[in-house]
């Protein structure tokens, strides 16, 4: 059995990088999030948010879409078919590599 930390690199950076897994991850809990929660919930600053996001849209992983709240703009993003399959593969994906790596240091007597 080869090490599965090999592995690592060939993951997903669009979604695995910490700001965006983050993102996609509270994503895949529900059908869309305002930007302004997202941004609560991730710690992001508004500009930094925003550039993820638009990495994210032109990957095809979110649709966002913009209404008005009387006067007040309101931003919603979301996870597109497409973007909900990639995210639940990628966490399919790191949970296997996790199993393997155990069962990997188990038969190398690697300590924990």
């Amino acid at each position: 059995m080869s090490a599965p930390f090999e592995e690592l690199a060939g993951l997903d950076k669009l979604i695995h990088e910490p700001a965006r897994l983050a993102i996609t991850t509270a994503l895949a809990a529900c059908e869309r999030a305002d930007f302004l929660f997202l941004q609560r919930l991730t710690g992001l600053s508004k500009g930094n948010l925003s550039a993820h996001l638009s990495k994210l849209e032109a990957g095809g992983l979110v649709e966002i879409s913009k209404e008005f709240a009387g006067k007040h703009p309101r931003t919603w993003v979301g996870l597109t078919e497409s973007g909900r399959r990639s995210v639940e593969a990628h966490w399919e994906r790191l949970n296997d590599l996790q199993e393997r790596s155990r069962a990997w240091a188990e038969t190398h007597h690697a300590e924990p």
